[in-house]
């Protein structure tokens, strides 16, 4: 009977460990996390120099790439730059991309349905006598583990800043990357696009974790 109750524990307390990484890599709803890699070779004296975004070919009269611009601009102070009134005078070249891949990971859940359904994942729902004991006081055997696939969109906003004093060389790059279950890039951009200026320039190489109140 040990051998049987260690092994209900030991996966209860696996599924119960792989919950968590799951909720604290999409974060609660009112929150957003994000993983930031940031690389610069920021030059010195740049305050108050002036800078234009730059449209591909295909963001070029994109409305999506316009209103992501704008949550660009309203966050690219911290870098002390100000947006060129002449763009082909700018000093330094902005450009940035975007894109939520989906792709499918695996999570696991008691195969019942109704715990999943009616109570959640909660590991530690038993009989009426609790987690470790049924009706009659023994110990309760809950219902096995299964893998599920579940579907995660990649949310990520690349930034960089080329310097055309410096024969257009790469002084700055950042990414900030949240992962949802949701389709919602466009409720998510104005945090990534907080995040990739948090701190900057931050350390070359840096890669960090930050997490913002949503909201909405």
């Amino acid at each position: 009977m040990r051998n049987t109750q260690n092994r209900s524990f030991n996966a209860l307390y696996r599924w119960l460990a792989l919950a968590v990484g799951v909720f604290l890599l999409s974060g609660c709803a009112s929150t957003l996390d994000a993983r930031v890699t940031s690389y610069q070779q920021w030059p010195a004296g740049t305050e108050g120099a002036t800078y234009t975004i730059v449209a591909t070919d295909t963001q070029r009269n994109n409305l999506e790439f316009q209103a992501y611009a704008d949550m660009i601009r309203a966050n690219i102070s911290a870098t002390g730059l100000v947006e060129a009134q002449q763009p082909e005078l700018a000093r330094f070249d902005v450009q940035f991309s975007y894109s939520s891949p989906v792709s499918q990971t695996w999570v696991q859940q008691y195969n019942d349905n109704y715990i999943n359904n009616g109570w959640g994942f909660s590991p530690f729902f038993g009989g009426y006598g609790g987690a470790y004991s049924g009706w009659g006081g023994g110990f309760y055997m809950g219902p096995s583990v299964v893998n599920v696939p579940v579907e995660i969109h990649k949310n990520t906003l690349v930034v960089t800043i080329n310097d055309k004093h410096n024969q257009g060389a790469e002084v700055y790059r950042s990414s900030a990357v949240s992962i949802s279950q949701d389709d919602n890039l466009t409720e998510l951009m104005p945090y990534l696009a907080r995040a990739v200026f948090d701190n900057f320039p931050g350390n070359n190489g840096q890669v960090r974790e930050v997490r913002y109140e949503r909201t909405h």
